[in-house]
């Protein structure tokens, strides 16, 4: 078929007798948002955040319940994780959470503070686990670049966007933003695998 110009394209056009062009179907970008609730996770030893938010389509995330699991630095390792798994137990009790999400362990120096670190991660993986729920993890960069659009967002800044984002009046302590980012992180970059 010999090339037409411009003009003989309008032309067939406005009669009515150019051919639509075979294009293939373009992928969509569109995908389904997260429906569902929440529980994030900031893992520590002596302070671990927790955040249940629920999803749902045609509104704003809505932050259900949120405490940070404090525990006095009188009280032994064993004791600690303890608390964590109680508290992440109770939350999961309290209410059906769809997933589980936390924040992985960054890069740590010492030795000791990345085993203290993963122990804490453990006594909360450990809860989810022993209820059946599937648990994501993340990194601290992505939780940022996904709730606050940068990764190097300061702890002030993460807490004022969580805020912002959930609509909440009350501030929330660093740990519990921090947790409820991380529940943020994953409704907002989660893709089905099904």
């Amino acid at each position: 078929m010999a090339r037409k110009s411009v003009r003989q394209l309008w032309k067939a056009k406005l009669e009515g007798t150019l051919a639509p062009a075979t294009w293939p179907d373009a992928p969509t970008l569109h995908r389904p948002a997260f429906r569902g609730r929440v529980l994030g996770i900031d893992p520590s030893l002596r302070g671990t955040g927790l955040a249940l938010i629920e999803f749902a389509a045609g509104r704003s995330p809505v932050l259900l319940s949120c405490r940070t699991v404090r525990v006095a630095p009188k009280f032994p390792m064993p004791y600690c994780l303890a608390e964590i798994h109680r508290a992440v137990e109770a939350l999961l009790a309290e209410f059906d959470a769809r997933h589980v999400a936390l924040e992985q362990t960054i890069y740590v120096q010492n030795f000791q503070t990345a085993q203290i670190l993963g122990a804490a991660r453990g006594a909360a993986i450990a809860a989810a686990a022993l209820r059946g729920k599937d648990i994501y993890e993340y990194p601290p960069l992505r939780v940022k670049q996904a709730v606050v659009g940068h990764g190097r967002a300061s702890k002030e800044q993460m807490a004022r966007t969580v805020m912002g984002l959930l609509g909440h009046g009350r501030p929330l302590a660093f740990d519990e933003a921090d947790a409820a980012g991380v529940a943020l992180c994953h409704a907002f970059t989660w893709r089905d695998g099904g």
